[in-house]
């Protein structure tokens, strides 16, 4: 029997077909990064204050400024010790009235009677348009914006599960191209909401399609690669994900309104549908259904453009995965290491996803420039996946892990406390701790993959990185509702999480040098040839037909 790996070998593990194939793929990572983040341009809530519609006549006929207007509008309010105009307060005045003239120096209303605002507000935008300011997401409601990330995250959640069950029962390929259907049909409808209640309906099936998608690419592209390949293919796939971060800001800036700006995040995905006619399917999925026929011409059309010759040895080709067993949630914590490995990736999944998501987002409510600080955080995106690269065949994965996520959390907690006046040092440290987080977010993907036993490996990984998508629904509420409190509060919140994840990486086993483990005993008793335990006996080198033993011990 002839493996598709030992096809490869003939065919080119990585040559001009898969490269060219990888280099298409890598796009798909691109508008992703403006799905998960374009919050932070499309829900921006500018400086506001309440709109009262006689100030506003009175600063036409009196061409008073905007500051003076806002000052006859809204009280002073003490926040932090400092006096600042109310967002959500504004005199109660009669300007109907007798007595009150065009002099805006002259008018003193600090005694006034306040009130909610009545009727609307007015925004401090220049003339730009986000979702908060068209549908008015402010002071009582501003919890709804939490909603717009909350939405996409539960579609990510539900899509990455069901769209990972179509691509093993339909194929990588069409579930990829049925993603991307979805993601131009809901991405559009966004664009278009009428309200905001539409928009988060059609948020979430936005967010159904598009993670499901880019994971089919993800597993399509690794399984074009020989197996020395797919650790470098996966980590500079997510690495385009950073490209599409410094893309995000350029555009943000010159389309001013977050429709548009929606409208063209979506469009590359209506363009991937043309991938029909240039990526192939696996030609392991299509061995798993029985489809050699397939496989055959694909792999053979693959060696034609690598320049490759096949030998007779394809006509056995055979799937080197045939022998499956159904799995469950128990294989996952039956054992002490398995629910130890469980547990901890788990956490790690989820705190990647707060900390990252929440660092992004928190560019949205500082005062300084948001497009170049979205973009200078951006930049420090790019060496993480270099270093990740370097780092885990010399000094291996558990330390450079840990210490990413010890990094991040330690920059939280110190940019915590910097005060404002150092800008530039804050700024320096929040960008370490945005590496930091960016590099233990790519390595807890290949790092869950080698810490569990093949016949639950897929399954492990798709259980611990749901926590990622329950990450992404929280951290919205975390970052803004606690920043109302105080601005860095939410950085304390971050840095702990991040400790903890750090600690108990090193908690976790070495990998590197080390195969991957074949059966739960290897996992449990990686130093024994032969072991037994209370709920497994079998021998660590034993042929395929010995799962029928792990998974019903009782019967032995």
């Amino acid at each position: 029997m002839t493996t598709f790996d030992d096809i490869l070998e003939e065919a080119g593990k990585f040559g001009r077909c898969q490269k060219r194939i990888f280099a298409l793929l890598c796009m798909v990572s691109m508008p992703w990064a403006g799905v998960y983040v374009g919050i932070v341009f499309q829900g921006f809530t500018p400086d506001h204050w309440c709109r009262d519609p006689e100030v506003v006549e009175r600063r036409r006929e009196c061409s008073w400024s905007l500051a003076d207007s806002r000052r006859l509008t809204v009280p002073l309010v003490n926040s932090s010790g400092v006096p600042q105009p109310s967002t959500c307060e504004q005199y109660e005045v009669d300007w109907n009235r007798t007595g009150l003239t065009c002099d805006s120096q002259g008018l003193d209303l600090s005694g006034t009677p306040t009130t909610g605002c009545k009727n609307g507000w007015e925004y401090d935008y220049e003339g730009r348009q986000s979702f908060v300011t068209e549908f008015d997401l402010v002071c009582s409601d501003a919890w709804l914006v939490d909603m717009y990330q909350a939405t996409l995250n539960v579609g990510f959640l539900v899509g990455s599960i069901a769209i990972g069950y179509l691509a093993d029962r339909f194929g990588r390929k069409m579930s990829f191209l049925m993603s991307n259907l979805l993601n131009g049909i809901a991405g559009i409808l966004v664009a278009v909401a009428p309200n905001y209640v539409s928009l988060l309906v059609f948020r979430t099936l936005y967010g159904f399609g598009v993670k499901g998608g880019w994971v089919a690419g993800y597993v399509l592209i690794t399984e074009l690669v020989g197996v020395e390949y797919r650790r470098t293919v996966g980590v500079l796939y997510q690495m385009f994900f950073s490209v599409g971060i410094l893309i995000l800001p350029l555009l943000a800036y010159y389309i001013t309104d977050w429709r548009w700006l929606q409208v063209v995040i979506t469009v590359p995905y209506i363009i991937f549908l043309s991938y029909y006619w240039f990526i192939p399917e696996s030609p392991r999925w299509l061995l798993s259904q029985n489809q050699k026929s397939k496989a055959v011409k694909i792999t053979e059309d693959m060696a034609k453009e690598n320049k490759m010759t096949l030998s007779k040895n394809i006509e056995t080709l055979a799937d080197d995965n045939a022998d499956s067993h159904t799995v469950s949630f128990m294989d996952l914590i039956r054992t002490p290491k398995m629910r130890k490995h469980t547990f901890i990736l788990s956490y790690n999944w989820f705190t990647s996803a707060v900390v990252y998501q929440g660092l992004i987002m928190r560019l949205g409510i500082l005062e300084g420039n948001v497009y170049i600080d979205f973009l200078i955080s951006g930049l420090v995106e790019f060496p993480a996946a270099f270093l990740i690269l370097f780092t885990i065949e010399r000094i291996g994965r558990r330390l450079p892990f840990a210490a990413a996520n010890i990094v991040a959390g330690a920059a939280c907690f110190i940019t915590a406390f910097i005060p404002d006046s150092m800008l530039w040092f804050k700024t320096l440290v929040a960008c370490i701790g945005r590496l930091g987080i960016t590099m233990a977010f790519e390595m807890v993907v290949f790092v869950n993959t080698e810490l569990y036993p093949t016949f639950v490996r897929n399954f492990g990984v798709s259980v611990c990185s749901t926590l990622c998508d329950v990450g992404g629904i929280i951290a919205p509420f975390l970052l803004y509702r606690l920043a109302v409190i105080w601005l860095e509060l939410p950085l304390i919140i971050f840095g702990s999480l991040a400790f903890v994840a750090g600690g108990l990486v090193l908690l976790l086993p070495e990998t590197r040098g080390v195969p991957l483990p074949e059966t739960i005993d290897d996992i449990e008793f990686p130093d024994s040839s032969q072991t037994c335990s209370v709920y497994y006996c079998v021998r660590r080198k034993r042929s395929k037909s010995s799962h029928f033993r792990e998974l019903n011990p009782q019967m032995f």
